[in-house]
């Protein structure tokens, strides 16, 4: 079998899995967060952060939990970094400098995981286990309580409140994340991923030289990191280390736990409104977005350009040979489309296009699946727009799941089209009149604004990863980057919380002949046409002066 016969049995295998999880995962997630009973890990929990579990909360102190829990987590990611040389394990490694540790803390705490830094140099054991893989439970657990706040706001009728987001929280972490990572991380573990608390050794090479080679608590961090949708990697490289990533099946494996619970959670809100055909019309948007992008990524990586690419066959730079070119494309677009931004290929080594495929998959705001959470509000919001882009055209007042979108709805959703955008766009645009960050790039023309902004999309969109090329270790980028990370996490969920507060309080309204029906092929089609529209229009300037021109040249 052939690498391009190999790759398409990699993506079948992948998606029937997926389809097997669907249902039964959804169906459980749905059961936890509609469960009247607490466990008794969860009460001592309660009880020690001073909550009452059976209280609930109504949208603006909801979004206040929210953010006072994200701060805190914010100031003591940072004080563990500025102290790391005080702490047990830590290897010998100084204090993170200031502009470092707070562009880290704000991207873990933010599930965008940025690394302007290599782990295995910079972080010792204790930081990146109490630090960073807590914090990596922690920011995939807030993405999935915003969102099944949003969908109880759907689904509730003249109530004020949307649940209790410290009760989210926990039963997040408890019954969802902490049971799958245990159970994978002994599966990679059996593959090959390495679980020790060894500082640095040195070996030997098969060249006769020595090499210094970190070990540590990788298989743990690593299973969480791709199933929160996280991507902070152990090492520089990434998951392609063979220690974090050592085969061709733990490959296969890290991409399903990358998409598992974004696929997943359109069943959990079937499920909580009453109708599991939504749910499946969420999904299909999902998996028609999906498929169309590792489609074409997989066919611009296999363009000939070149000498060495058409005697190999595709475009492999910076790809790992255990991989291959089609595993690696399936593993980067399943990053971008989610916000996970781990990588196992260096993305700045991709075809021009096939570089623009990943810089749109995080335009779209990754929801194809898209993030622990973010990926299903904010394929939400877009339907949100889509019904009312339809209820302008047949003349009526629109309305989503018996809920109508009044001036105040749109509003709310259009600041949250709005942000990502306004955060990404502004941040390339005052880098690139600045001399300093410019000389920072590798690159010049085209290839060198694309390395900006990739920048500032992975950043603004929480995803991660990066084109490299680019030196982003510098108080500057630091600050801004960081910056984007806060206000491209933060805002749409207020804007998300507002609408959610606002469906909530609504009265469901009675299906007319003229209602449009959410749950057929004709709405599936026009969601993805206004998911890919909005986007488009919003960065189609900047992708035109970046990877389309070079791709053009």
């Amino acid at each position: 079998m052939g690498a391009n016969g190999a790759g398409i049995l990699f993506i079948a295998i992948l998606v029937v899995a997926l389809v097997l999880t669907y249902r039964p995962f959804g169906d459980y997630m749905a059961r936890v967060f509609t469960s009247d009973k607490h466990l008794r890990v969860e009460r001592g929990i309660y009880r020690l952060v001073g909550v009452d579990p059976d209280s609930e909360q109504r949208w603006p102190v909801y979004a206040r939990s929210v953010l006072a829990f994200s701060a805190v987590s914010v100031l003591f990611l940072y004080l563990f970094q500025r102290l790391q040389n005080h702490l047990w394990l830590a290897l010998g490694f100084p204090a993170v400098k200031p502009a470092l540790a707070w562009n880290t803390s704000v991207s873990f705490v933010t599930n965008t995981n940025w690394q302007a830094y290599s782990g295995e140099s910079t972080m010792g054991h204790t930081v990146q286990m109490a630090g960073l893989a807590v914090q990596n439970f922690a920011s995939a657990a807030v993405g999935i309580a915003v969102a099944i706040a949003l969908v109880r706001g759907l689904a509730r009728k003249k109530s004020d409140t949307l649940g209790n987001f410290w009760v989210d929280l926990v039963r997040t972490v408890v019954r969802i994340l902490l049971p799958i990572s245990i159970v994978a991380a002994v599966v990679l573990i059996a593959g090959g991923a390495i679980q020790n608390l060894h500082g640095t050794r040195t070996v030997g090479t098969l060249a006769g030289g020595q090499q210094s080679i970190t070990g540590g608590p990788v298989a743990s961090q690593e299973v969480i990191k791709e199933l929160g949708t996280n991507g902070g990697g152990f090492y520089n490289v990434n998951s392609a280390h063979p220690f974090e990533n050592p085969t061709a099946w733990t490959n296969w494996f890290e991409i399903y736990l990358i998409l598992m619970i974004g696929i997943s959670l359109p069943r959990t809100f079937g499920k909580l409104v009453g109708s599991t055909r939504q749910g499946l019309a969420i999904v299909a948007v999902m998996a028609v977005l999906a498929l169309g992008s590792v489609t074409l990524n997989l066919a611009f990586q296999g363009v000939h350009h070149g000498t060495v690419p058409m005697a190999v066959g595709a475009a492999s730079e910076g790809t790992e040979t255990r991989f291959g070119v089609p595993d690696s494309a399936t593993f980067a677009t399943a990053t971008t489309l989610t916000s996970t931004g781990a990588v196992d290929s260096f993305h700045d080594s991709y075809t021009s296009l096939g570089g623009a495929t990943l810089l749109f998959n995080m335009m779209l705001g990754e929801v194809a699946p898209g993030g622990t959470g973010s990926g299903l509000y904010g394929m939400l919001v877009l339907a949100v727009i889509t019904v009312f882009v339809a209820g302008l055209m047949i003349g009526r007042t629109p309305e989503y799941l018996g809920k109508k979108i009044g001036s105040r709805e749109i509003k709310l959703a259009s600041l949250y089209i709005l942000t990502t955008p306004l955060v990404v766009l502004t941040g390339t645009a005052v880098a690139m009149a600045l001399p300093g960050e410019r000389a920072g790039m590798l690159n010049t023309g085209a290839h060198g604004l694309s390395e900006v902004l990739y920048a500032f999309t992975s950043a603004g969109n929480n995803n991660g990863s990066a084109f490299a090329g680019i030196t982003v270790n510098t108080d500057w980028y630091n600050t801004a980057l960081g910056l984007a990370m806060a206000f491209g996490r933060f805002l749409p969920m207020i804007f998300v919380l507002a609408l959610a507060g606002s469906f909530a309080a609504q009265q469901q309204v009675p299906a007319t002949a003229g209602t449009l029906p959410t749950h057929r092929p004709q709405f599936v089609g026009m969601l993805v046409a206004v998911t890919v529209i909005v986007v488009a229009l919003t960065y189609f300037p900047a992708l035109a002066l970046g990877p389309l021109a070079e791709g053009l040249h």
